[in-house]
């Protein structure tokens, strides 16, 4: 018995340095990092969503201002902020469809703009000046925030799919996350006409 004490306590010993060499550690801050930069993506595109009803109350204001298009606008960002990911499943497939919800509301947004533009007193107005000066900010946030999000997870992908990383990776449950990606229609090229 005291042999075979002796034996694990020996093995335990001679593994010791072999583990702490695994990288397990690392993974998880790594792993923490992607989490933490995701909570900053989901805060800026929450900012967006709370500037969306003081626009849309500002634009309300002008009777005959499209009624369908406001509506466009409400129900994409009610579509929007109803698509949540949990941290912990931060796969390609989710953020896919995190960002179909998103662009959803990006394009009612847009397309808002574009009306708005037949609406001189409305572009005049300082509320909405101010507010549409807040949203193109926030737009701005939220590509930067993309962009860390995918300098962070490249680093946690990279990591836990290097040798002997890989191993232990797998062994504890450690699965590559997804990225954002451009849109589809933004690899098009623009129409041009003079």
């Amino acid at each position: 018995m005291k042999k075979r004490k002796f034996l694990v306590y020996g093995l335990f010993l001679l593994l010791t340095p072999f583990l702490t060499s695994c990288g397990y550690n690392k993974m998880v801050s790594l792993d923490e990092a992607v989490k933490s930069q995701w909570a900053q993506v989901e805060n800026v595109y929450q900012r967006r969503a709370d500037l969306i009803p003081n626009l849309v109350s500002t634009v309300k204001g002008y009777a005959d201002f499209e009624k369908s298009t406001l509506t466009q606008v409400i129900e994409a960002r009610a579509k929007a902020t109803s698509v949540q990911i949990d941290a912990n499943k931060l796969d390609p497939q989710s953020l896919q469809k995190f960002q179909a919800a998103q662009d959803q509301l990006g394009s009612a947004l847009s397309r808002l703009m574009v009306v708005v533009e037949r609406y001189p007193e409305l572009k005049a107005n300082q509320n909405f000046l101010e507010l549409q000066a807040q949203l193109e900010g926030t737009e701005n946030r939220i590509a930067v925030e993309r962009r860390k999000f995918n300098e962070v997870t490249q680093a946690y992908n990279t990591y836990i799919r290097k040798f002997p990383q890989l191993l232990f990776a797998k062994m504890f449950g450690f699965k590559e996350k997804g990225y954002f990606k451009a849109e589809e229609k933004a690899k098009e090229v623009p129409k041009v006409q003079f």
